[in-house]
């Protein structure tokens, strides 16, 4: 009878609100054991800030394959660290309004699409706040070839390039320059920096007569001459040259870099270099998909 009551009344007390020391005392242990649930890593997980998919195709040209593999390898790296999460599909059927809803950035690492319906797709996408980071080939286009000029919503308004005109050889690094400080993408890279090896476009139409376009870095001058040939119009001794830009009207950049060098020479098609290499560069692709994510 006694026991019952004393376990009656030490229930009553804890229903009790605590006061004085035994309260504060209370306090600090329940702080403690919250700080060891998060510790411990069993405190609710944060959600991913942003969803990507990167489409890519990874069968034309050993060194867009390199690189779209290096990519899928860096991106749910770095989406590990800063709270967003990378899907990759080689799938071009998925380029449709249904799938595309679920992300809120699309990355082209080598290709673009070819269907009707996949481009109209895409365009309807971007034309309703949708997000694009676009690489190197992804803007290639040159008629007659394999990816003529066909699309010029894509080509003429929103990259603004028109066609494909020429390119450096063999790919080199080359010294870039931050056109645009006061952009989000790159206020905080240092004015100049080396990039990783590439092969570097030139383009039809010049960027900078067009107001819709913000170039965010070009090549600098002391890069020049840039490329090794053989062909001297591989080389490049002067020139304007946009490597990566942005187009007001929508939410989108563009960066010329996906091209590895590879050992072709001596039959064994390894990658000679790594796109990913260059920190600065790696940051600003970094500060670009989180600029798209969030912006």
């Amino acid at each position: 009878m006694q026991a019952s009551r004393r376990a009656t009344e030490n229930l009553s007390a804890a229903k009790r609100p605590a006061s004085g020391w035994w309260a504060g005392k209370r306090g600090k242990w329940l702080a403690l054991a919250l700080g060891l649930v998060s510790l411990s890593g069993r405190a609710p997980s944060r959600q991913a800030d942003f969803k990507v998919i990167a489409f890519f195709t990874g069968k034309h040209d050993l060194a867009h394959v390199s690189f779209v593999r290096e990519a899928n390898q860096w991106f749910p790296s770095v989406a590990a660290q800063h709270h967003f999460t990378y899907d990759t599909t080689s799938n071009w059927q998925n380029m449709n309004a249904a799938f595309l809803a679920r992300y809120q950035v699309v990355v082209f690492l080598d290709t673009r699409p070819e269907e009707a319906a996949q481009r109209a797709a895409f365009q309807q996408y971007m034309e309703h706040g949708g997000a694009w980071l676009g690489f190197h080939f992804a803007a290639f286009a040159l008629t007659p070839s394999t990816y003529a000029q066909n699309w010029d919503w894509y080509h003429e308004q929103f990259l603004g390039t028109g066609q494909y005109v020429g390119n450096t050889w063999r790919p080199t690094a080359a010294v870039l320059r931050v056109a645009d400080r006061h952009h989000p993408v790159t206020k905080h890279l240092p004015a100049t920096f080396s990039s990783a090896p590439n092969e570097w476009y030139k383009w039809e139409h010049d960027l900078r007569q067009n107001p819709a376009i913000d170039v965010l870095l070009d090549i600098d001058p002391s890069s020049f001459p840039l490329g090794t040939g053989p062909k001297p119009h591989e080389i490049w001794h002067a020139g304007y040259y946009p490597v990566a830009w942005t187009n007001r009207r929508y939410r989108m950049v563009y960066a010329n870099m996906g091209h590895n060098d590879m050992d072709y020479e001596h039959g064994t098609n390894q990658s000679l270099s790594a796109t990913f290499s260059s920190p600065a560069q790696s940051q600003f692709i970094l500060n670009s998909l989180q600029w798209l994510g969030r912006h």
